[in-house]
């Protein structure tokens, strides 16, 4: 069906486009690569706090699961070092255990 090709090529043509935003907004005065790594540790917390569904079986696990992975990449990201220099984002993630012992 044609449909599905033009959706692909709608999709493909973002993706393409994606990086000269983002340098876009790299470039700009107003990114503030803190405040996103503030935005993650807040993302983090939310899914730590948020509820769960009332849902049963199967779709209850497959909900704590994806709950646990997104909590994992937010605080992951949320720990980050932020660096900005000529454009070019560097977050660091130290994911070495705190203590020889771990």
């Amino acid at each position: 069906m044609r449909t599905h090709s033009t959706i692909s090529s709608v999709r493909g043509d973002t993706w393409k486009s994606l990086p000269k935003v983002l340098n876009y907004i790299a470039m700009t005065t107003q990114f503030d690569p803190q405040a996103m790594i503030t935005r993650f540790q807040e993302r983090a917390k939310a899914v730590q706090n948020r509820g769960i569904p009332p849902v049963e079986g199967p779709e209850r696990r497959a909900f704590v699961e994806r709950a646990k992975i997104d909590y994992m990449d937010y605080a992951m990201l949320g720990d980050a070092k932020a660096q900005l220099v000529d454009g070019i984002l560097t977050l660091t993630i130290d994911l070495r255990s705190e203590s020889p012992n771990d």
